[in-house]
C-alpha cells in the first residue's frame, strides 16, 4: 500500500516538474505582462474609482462609482461617445476596410510597375508619424490648403472644412493614414485564394461582383474579421492625429473619447474622471473585441 503511495507521490512530482519546465521560457514575458500591462490597468481602475486631482487637493479619497455616473449625466461625454462611434465607423469600418480592399483586389490585376507605384504610395502615408501625418492634413483641409485651391482651380464651391465638417475631415486622414494596414492584410488573403477555383467561375459566367460576393469575400473571412477588430482598437485609440488637426474643435465637435479623456485628466486637473473615462473606453475596446472573436469563430 505504502508502495503504490510512494510511486503515487513520484509521478506527481515528475508531473509537476514536466510541467515547470514548460513553463519556465514562458515566464519571463508573463513576468512583463503582469509588471507592465496589467499593473498600470489595475492601478488605473483603482484610480477610476477615486477623487485625485493633479493640483488642489492633498490626497485622494474613494468615492465609488460617482465618476460613472458624471460622466453618463455629462452631456460632453455623452457627445464624446457618439463622435467616437462616427468616426470609427466611418475612418475604420468603412473607410480603411473597405479601400484596402479595393486596393488589394485591383492590384491583384495591375502591372508590377503599377502594383509597386501604388503601394508605395499608400505605405509612405501609414509610416509616417501620426504628428507628421496630421499637419500634412490639416494643411489639405485648411481654408487656404491644398483642397480648396484644387476646388476653386475648378470653380467649385470652397470652404473650411476643419470648421464646417471637422469629423468628416479627421474621418477622411484616419483613412488616407490607415488604409495601407487592411491593403497588405487582404493582398495577402487574395494570394491565399487558389487561382482555379476564381477560373472556374470565369468559365460558369460568374461576373466580378459575383465572383467577390460568393467566393473572395467568403474564402477571406476570417481575415476580413481580423482586420476590422485590429483596425476598430486602433481607430478608438487615435489621439494626435485629431489633436493636431483641429484639438477636438471647433468647440467639441471632432472630440472623440481620447480627446475628452485628455482635457478632463491634464488640463482640468480630474485624474480620477479622466481615468473613468479611458476605463469606460478600455471596456468599449473588449466588447469590440468579443464581438469580433465571435464572429472569427462563427461558420459560414
Amino acid at each position: 500500500m505504502s508502495t503504490s503511495a510512494g510511486a503515487g507521490q513520484r509521478a506527481t512530482r515528475r508531473s509537476l516538474t514536466r510541467t515547470l519546465t514548460r513553463a519556465l521560457p514562458v515566464t519571463p514575458a508573463v513576468v512583463l505582462l503582469l509588471l507592465f500591462l496589467a499593473g498600470p490597468i489595475a492601478y488605473c481602475a483603482y484610480i477610476a474609482f477615486t477623487d485625485l486631482q493633479l493640483t488642489g487637493q492633498a490626497a485622494s479619497s474613494f468615492v465609488g462609482f460617482e465618476n460613472f455616473r458624471t460622466a453618463f449625466k455629462d452631456e460632453a461625454f455623452l457627445n464624446a461617445v457618439w463622435l467616437t462611434l462616427v468616426f470609427t465607423v466611418l475612418s475604420s469600418l468603412v473607410g480603411q476596410n473597405t479601400l484596402g480592399l479595393a486596393l488589394a483586389s485591383l492590384m491583384q490585376r495591375a502591372s508590377k510597375p503599377v502594383r509597386t507605384l501604388v503601394g508605395g504610395i499608400v505605405i509612405t502615408a501609414w509610416v509616417l508619424p501620426e504628428v507628421v501625418a496630421g499637419f500634412l492634413l490639416y494643411a489639405f483641409f485648411r481654408r487656404e490648403g491644398t483642397l480648396n485651391a484644387i476646388l476653386d482651380w475648378l470653380h467649385l464651391p470652397s470652404q473650411n472644412w476643419l470648421f464646417t465638417l471637422p469629423i468628416l475631415a479627421v474621418s477622411f486622414a484616419n483613412v488616407w493614414r490607415g488604409t495601407a494596414f487592411s491593403m497588405l492584410v487582404y493582398s495577402a488573403a487574395l494570394n491565399e485564394i487558389p487561382k482555379e477555383i476564381t477560373e472556374a467561375a470565369e468559365v460558369d459566367g460568374a461576373g466580378g461582383w459575383r465572383r467577390m460576393w460568393h467566393i473572395t469575400l467568403p474564402m477571406i473571412r476570417r481575415s476580413i474579421g481580423t482586420n476590422l477588430m485590429l483596425n476598430t482598437l486602433q481607430t478608438l485609440s487615435v489621439f494626435g492625429l485629431i489633436w493636431v488637426m483641429t484639438r477636438g474643435g471647433p468647440g467639441n465637435r471632432s472630440q472623440t473619447l481620447p480627446l475628452f479623456m485628455y482635457e478632463q485628466a491634464f488640463q482640468k486637473s480630474m485624474i480620477g474622471y479622466g481615468t473613468a473615462v479611458a476605463l469606460l473606453l478600455l471596456v468599449v475596446g473588449s466588447l469590440f473585441s468579443v464581438v469580433y472573436m465571435r464572429l472569427l469563430r462563427t461558420e459560414v
